[in-house]
């Protein structure tokens, strides 16, 4: 083979090599990215190997065999992404860096009892763990015969605010590439969504199906669209929402090193991406839209957390002395505060065993952080204190989130049992974790509890002042109505036009059972926590006004 025809085949076999070799690993084409100089490096071989910068193996005349040779230029080429690679890491290491990597955030210390007061039902808490939302979500879908057999659910189920309460939502996926092939013009039908505050789920069938999701194949692959859509962006996590219309998204957070090239990489920037269509909007942090919920992942918002509060004193004080060195606890979880969800976890001095010196909150969407110093039991402390109160029935507790009760910083964790279904709610007090009660319901659970404070002592009485509740009207036209049971509660939740849910109770109301979608009513409401739930008082069919009489008619 001539030497230009040899050449002309090498650089053809290069470019197929790495045309195929990106289409499947899917780098960014980002200098700030280690899988672009990883892949940089693959490409060097792809080209440089069929060009022969290995001498072959040659026999001399008398028997002699030379050993192969690897080309100088090929070495010196290679040499430069490797380079790269671990200079690169160690500039941009803590070990040089430690106070940069320290103020990564602001942290912002507050008032406990302020920022969380004290309510009668916890309707702000997603006390409901991957695993038992997993169950709610698979049961629902396996009473849907025409979509079991081709779909599944995605195992992520985001946590996420939905008109003002906390929801779990999952969308489907395909089991394998035969369904996708045999369903990729009808796409994905719709997503599951769990309730984990009221332990239900509910499957939401979209009127567009989704056709980018992460078990498409080809073109119709979720990463290999965003990818050639962004081709320099360095995405980190992908989660799925809805918006307050239920309509679907995947939230893409995209990063950049705030630390050297490779160091301390955080969320710049987050695109929208709308699976149905496959359009999308790329948006800097602080531009996001209020409805977003997951800009920032809850392990990277620990992480962040515990370079503030190992670095601060510089690298070898969280080494050696680790004085004042404090990190969070090893899991998180949610609380939602007004329209966002933000990730809960224990602070714990390096030192300590099992108790915690505060918590903090940081706010998915913003990154926003705040510490409260409250000294008590830290999580998996409390949540062997909620598991030894029923050990004969062997029940495991889920990760507590924090609640103010009569001023008592509290744990409030669910108990499940072997097959993941929660059986019990559980309280623990934060400063004295041997206060522990059950109950089947919240409300059980926070009566046991409140008068175990008051054996101890903890508080004075149970009387609860009643607020005085404002009542207003509004004409409604009713688009969606559900019923749910909260502790042990039938409870009527009406949408209106303006995306506005009426509650009401059943057994203050029976007549609410008669509402149906479609209908125009005039409803008295009261306010509640929450800026989007308003509290039936009293309703009535609308009665359109009699119209005014003419002069003539008189």
């Amino acid at each position: 083979m001539k030497k230009q025809t040899r050449i002309i085949l090498a650089v053809l076999i290069g470019t197929a090599l790495t045309a195929l070799s990106y289409y499947i690993m899917l780098p960014p084409l980002n200098l700030y990215s280690t899988d672009f100089w990883l892949y940089l490096l693959l490409v060097i071989c792809f080209y440089s190997i069929p060009l022969g910068v290995i001498k072959g193996i040659s026999v001399g005349k008398k028997g002699t065999v030379s050993k192969p040779q690897v080309n100088k230029i090929f070495l010196i080429v290679a040499a430069v992404p490797l380079a790269v690679l671990i200079l690169g890491s160690i500039i941009s290491s803590t070990f040089f860096n430690a106070q940069k990597y320290a103020t990564v955030i602001d942290v912002q210390e507050a008032v406990f009892s302020e920022d969380m007061p004290e309510t009668n039902t916890v309707t702000n808490i997603s006390l409901m763990d991957g695993q038992s939302a997993a169950i709610l979500g698979n049961r629902t879908l396996g009473a849907l015969s025409d979509v079991v057999s081709q779909y599944d659910l995605s195992g992520d189920y985001n946590q996420i605010n939905y008109r003002g309460t906390p929801k779990k939502v999952a969308n489907l996926e395909y089991v394998d590439i035969f369904r996708w092939f045999n369903n990729m013009e009808n796409g994905i039908p719709g997503y599951v969504m769990v309730d984990p505050v009221n332990n239900n789920a509910d499957y939401i069938k979209l009127d567009q199906p989704m056709r980018y999701v992460d078990s498409g194949f080809l073109s119709d692959d979720l990463m290999r669209k965003l990818r050639f859509s962004y081709p320099t962006k360095i995405f980190s996590t992908v989660n799925f929402e809805v918006d307050d219309d239920g309509n679907p998204f995947f939230i893409v957070s995209c990063t950049k090193p705030r630390v050297g090239i490779f160091g301390a990489m955080d969320v710049n920037e987050v695109i929208i991406f709308n699976p149905c269509d496959g359009s999308s909007e790329l948006y800097s942090v602080d531009k996001a839209p209020a409805w977003l919920d997951n800009v920032y992942d809850g392990s990277l918002a620990c992480q962040k957390y515990d370079w503030y509060g190992m670095l601060s004193g510089g690298f070898w004080n969280s080494v050696f002395g680790q004085k004042n060195c404090k990190q969070t606890t090893e899991d998180y979880g949610y609380i939602v505060i007004g329209d966002d969800v933000w990730y809960f976890t224990g602070v714990t001095s390096v030192t300590s065993d099992e108790s915690n010196i505060g918590f903090i909150i940081s706010n998915a969407r913003t990154g926003e952080y705040k510490y409260y110093p409250v000294i008590g039991a830290e999580e998996y402390s409390a949540m062997g204190a909620a598991e030894g109160k029923v050990q004969e029935k062997g029940y495991v507790a889920s990760f507590p989130s924090l609640i103010n009760v009569k001023g008592q910083p509290t744990y409030i964790m669910v108990l499940k049992d072997q097959n993941g279904y929660v059986m019990l709610y559980a309280l623990v007090n934060v400063k004295t974790p041997n206060i522990v009660a059950t109950g089947v319901s919240q409300q059980d659970a926070k009566e046991a509890y409140l008068q175990l404070l008051m054996d101890r002592g903890e508080i004075s009485d149970l009387e609860e002042e009643k607020p005085v509740v404002e009542t207003e009207s509004a004409d409604i036209t009713v688009v969606d109505v559900r019923l749910a049971t909260l502790d042990g509660n039938s409870v009527v939740y009406i949408t209106a036009e303006d995306g506005i849910v009426y509650k009401g109770m059943l057994s203050d109301d029976e007549s609410l059972i008669l509402v149906t979608a479609g209908q125009k009513l005039t409803v008295e409401y009261g306010a509640t926590d929450h800026e989007k739930i308003r509290l039936i008082n009293a309703w009535k069919p609308f009665e359109e006004p009699a119209p005014e009489e003419t002069e003539s008619e008189a």
